[in-house]
C-alpha cells in the first residue's frame, strides 16, 4: 500500500507538470505496466483529482480543472521554486503582497521537515534598488479584465485615466473619448503591466499601461491579427507614447536627443518619459539622485544633447565634461589627452 501510494503521488506530480502525457511514457517513466498506471488514474479520480482523458492517436492523460482545489504535489525543486518565487514576487498588484505571505505559510506547513530547514535558510529580505524604478500597484479587478479579454479575444472598451487614477470629465483638457480596441497581449516590463491592442477606430496599434486605462469587457469577439514586426518586446520597448509618467525623484531634468524617440524609449530607464519631436530626435525627461546621475544617464545616450534643462542639470554635464577631459591613461606624465593615430 505504501508504494502504491507513493507511485500515485509521482503520478500526480508529472500529471502536474505536462499539459498531456501518453498512458505509455506514464508507464516508462514510474517503470510499470499500463494497467497498473491505469489503476493509479483511477484512484486518483475517487480522491476527486481531475484526470481527464485525451482519446486518439495522440491522446492520453492529463490533469483538467475542478470545481476545488485538491491537494497539490510537488517534488522538492517545484516546492523551493514557489517559495522562493512568493518571497521575491514585485507587488504590482493591490492586495496580492498578503496573499503571496499566507500561500507561502501554507506551503511551509506542508512541507517534508527536511525541505523545510531548506525554505528556512531561504528566508529573504527584501531590500530597495534605487536603480528600480517601480511604479505603484495597479487594481486586480483592472488586471483580470484585460487578461480575460486577451485570453477570449473579446473586444475592450476603454477609458483613459490620469497617473493619480481619477478619470477626466467631458470638457476637461485631459478627457479623450472611449476607445473601443481589440486586446492582443499583456505585457510587464520594468515593473509596469502594458496591454498591447489594435485601435478599431485609429486602425492602428498602440502600448497603454494598464493602470492607465478603465477598461470594461464586451463579448464581441474578433480574429487575431499579425504584431507590426512580429518582435513583442521590441514593439513594447520602442514605443514612446505608451501613457508612462515620471517617477519622483529628488532631481528631475530633461534635454533634447538626436535620437528618434523609439531608439531613446527602448533604452530610457523606468519611470522616465519620451516626447517625439521629429523623426530623429526627441525629448527625454527623467530624474535621479542627484543632477549628476542625470548627466551620467543622458551621456550613455552618446548623441548630441539639446535643450538641456533645467540650469542645475547644465553645470552637472558641464562639471561631468571637464572630469572626463581631464582624465589620463596610465603612464600619461602630464595629463594631456592621447591622440587617436590618423589611419
Amino acid at each position: 500500500m505504501a508504494s502504491t501510494s507513493r507511485r500515485a503521488l509521482r503520478l500526480l506530480s508529472l500529471l502536474g507538470s505536462r499539459r498531456m502525457w501518453p498512458l505509455r511514457e506514464l508507464a516508462a517513466r514510474l517503470g510499470v505496466s499500463e494497467r497498473t498506471v491505469r489503476r493509479d488514474i483511477e484512484t486518483l479520480r475517487r480522491l476527486d483529482y481531475p484526470v481527464t482523458t485525451v482519446h486518439g492517436p495522440d491522446g492520453g492523460y492529463r490533469l483538467g480543472a475542478g470545481h476545488a482545489l485538491p491537494p497539490l504535489r510537488f517534488d522538492d525543486e517545484q516546492a523551493l521554486a514557489v517559495a522562493v518565487s512568493l518571497q521575491t514576487a514585485p507587488s504590482t498588484v493591490f492586495g496580492l503582497a498578503d496573499d503571496a505571505a499566507r500561500a507561502l505559510a501554507a506551503l511551509e506547513r506542508v512541507m517534508p521537515a527536511p525541505l523545510r530547514a531548506s525554505m528556512e535558510s531561504l528566508r529573504l529580505t527584501a531590500l530597495r534598488n534605487y536603480w528600480e524604478f517601480p511604479a505603484p500597484p495597479i487594481d486586480a479587478a483592472a488586471l483580470t479584465a484585460v487578461g480575460a479579454a486577451v485570453r477570449h479575444r473579446h473586444v475592450l472598451v476603454t477609458e483613459a485615466l490620469r497617473a493619480d487614477g481619477s478619470r477626466p470629465e467631458p470638457g476637461d483638457d485631459d478627457f479623450r473619448p472611449t476607445r473601443r480596441v481589440e486586446p492582443h497581449h499583456l505585457v510587464v516590463w520594468a515593473g509596469r503591466w502594458y496591454l498591447v491592442a489594435y485601435d478599431l477606430a485609429d486602425r492602428a496599434w498602440w502600448v497603454r499601461r494598464v493602470d492607465r486605462l478603465h477598461p470594461r469587457p464586451t463579448t464581441h469577439r474578433f480574429t487575431a491579427r499579425e504584431l507590426p514586426g512580429g518582435d513583442l518586446a521590441r514593439f513594447v520597448m520602442s514605443s514612446h507614447d505608451r501613457g508612462d509618467t515620471l517617477a519622483a525623484w529628488p532631481c528631475t531634468g530633461s534635454a533634447g536627443i538626436g535620437l528618434p524617440a523609439g531608439v531613446v524609449a527602448r533604452w530610457a530607464p523606468g519611470g522616465s518619459v519620451v516626447e517625439h519631436l521629429d523623426d530623429e530626435h526627441c525629448r527625454l525627461t527623467l530624474g535621479a539622485w542627484s543632477w549628476a546621475g542625470i548627466a551620467g544617464i543622458l551621456a550613455t545616450f552618446d548623441a548630441e544633447l539639446t535643450d538641456v534643462r533645467p540650469g542645475e542639470l547644465v553645470r552637472a554635464c558641464r562639471r561631468l565634461a571637464h572630469r572626463w577631459a581631464t582624465m589620463t591613461e596610465p603612464g600619461d606624465a602630464n595629463g594631456d589627452i592621447p591622440t587617436r593615430p590618423s589611419s
